[in-house]
C-alpha cells in the first residue's frame, strides 16, 4: 500500500531513503527551508515534493528523522505537534558528538542510561517513535546486496502498531527486522552505530551489515 512519506533531513540519508521510497511506490515530501538544497533531487525525483516543516508533518503519514542527532529536536519542533499526534517517526539519527573519533571510536552526546529516541519520545510524547536505519550506511540502506543474505536492521519504540508499519517497510527494502522492545531499547541501537563505524574509520571499510543469527 502506498504512504505518504515525509522526510525531515536534507543530507545523504534524507535523500536516499526519499529515493528509495518513490521507487518502492510510495509518495515522498522532503521537509526543508530551502529548497535549493535539494533542487538536485527533485532533477532525479521529479515525482517527489519539497515542503515547509509544518507542511509536511501536516501531509505525511508516516515521518522519517533524518537530519544530524545534534538537529534531531529542533527538526521535529519546526512541525506542529498536533499533527504529528498518532503518526509513526522513523528515527535514523544518532547522539554523535562534535568530537573526533577516537581511535575510530566515535563519541556521543548521551549515556548509556538515556538515549537519543527517549528524548525525543518525550519530546513529542503523541508521535509514535521507532528507530531504524541508524546502524548502517545509506548505501546499503535501500535494497541491501550481500549475496542473497537478508540483513538484520534492529528496531525498538513503544507502540507496537507503530514497529508492525516499520517492519513491513523495512522488508520492502530487502531487510530482516529484529524487534527489540521498548523506546529503551535505543540505548542499544543507537550504540550500534559506533560499532558499524569503527572498520570504516580504522581500514576504509564500510561495506557491511549486521545480521542475528538465531536457531
Amino acid at each position: 500500500m502506498s504512504k505518504r512519506i515525509g522526510i525531515l533531513g536534507t543530507g545523504m540519508v534524507g535523500r536516499v531513503l526519499g529515493s528509495g521510497f518513490l521507487k518502492h511506490g510510495h509518495q515522498v515530501m522532503i521537509a526543508t527551508r530551502n529548497p535549493e538544497k535539494v533542487a538536485d533531487w527533485l532533477d532525479k525525483n521529479p515525482d517527489g515534493r519539497v515542503g515547509s516543516h509544518k507542511e509536511v508533518g501536516a501531509w505525511a503519514e508516516v515521518i522519517i528523522l533524518a537530519s544530524k542527532g545534534t538537529a534531531a529536536e529542533a527538526a521535529i519542533a519546526l512541525c506542529d505537534a498536533d499533527d504529528l499526534a498518532g503518526k509513526t517517526i522513523i528515527d535514523t539519527t544518532n547522539p554523535i558528538a562534535d568530537a573526533a573519533p577516537t581511535n575510530g571510536v566515535l563519541h556521543y552526546f548521551t549515556t548509556l542510561e538515556e538515549s537519543l529516541m527517549e528524548r525525543l519520545q518525550r519530546a513529542s510524547p503523541k508521535a509514535r517513535f521507532v528507530k531504524a536505519f541508524n546502524s548502517v550506511g545509506n548505501a546499503y540502506m535501500v535494497d541491501p546486496d550481500f549475496g542473497g543474505i537478508k540483513p538484520t536492521m534492529f528496531i525498538c519504540g513503544s507502540d507496537a502498531g507503530a514497529k508492525a508499519e516499520v517492519t513491513a517497510l523495512l522488508e520492502q527494502f530487502g531487510w530482516e527486522a529484529e524487534d527489540m522492545g521498548g523506546v529503551e531499547g535505543a540505548r542499544a541501537i543507537e550504540p550500534l552505530c559506533i560499532l558499524w563505524c569503527i572498520p570504516g574509520f580504522t581500514r576504509n571499510q564500510w561495506t557491511h551489515a549486521f545480521k542475528l543469527l538465531k536457531k
